[in-house]
């Protein structure tokens, strides 16, 4: 019963935070669907990253909103290879992929919800 209780309550969290894909889930989608790919880079013990996790991409409205325009991917340099060649220098970093796989634009750093909208608003 407690773990039935836990898993619930675990999906049920998952619904009020971004949804994020790995690179090649959003190949598939962005075939489908033709939006731009928005790749976000961290690392674990980044606390930039985590901040703006907490305060921008678990925010309901903004997951949306973000959901909406782009396909989220979230890669890890402690984990994950980077595509397309790319190279970051600090984290988070934010990369837009078109269709054509070319970068139409790379956002350094950490933003609050509004910065953020104001960055990427007219990505397209």
């Amino acid at each position: 019963m407690n773990k039935f209780i836990f898993l619930v309550l675990l999906s049920s969290l998952s619904l009020w935070g971004l949804e994020f894909h790995t690179y090649e889930e959003a190949l598939k989608i962005q075939k489908k669907n033709n939006k731009i790919i928005m790749i976000d880079v961290i690392r674990s013990d980044c606390q930039y990253c985590i901040k703006m996790k907490k305060e921008v991409f678990d925010n309901p409205e903004m997951s949306a909103w973000i959901e909406e325009r782009f396909i989220p991917v979230e890669l890890n340099l402690d984990f994950d290879e980077l595509p397309l060649g790319l190279h970051v220098y600090f984290t988070p970093t934010f990369f837009f992929v078109d269709k054509n796989q070319k970068i139409i634009k790379k956002i350094p750093g950490s933003w609050n919800i509004q910065d953020f909208k104001d960055l990427t608003k007219n990505i397209k």
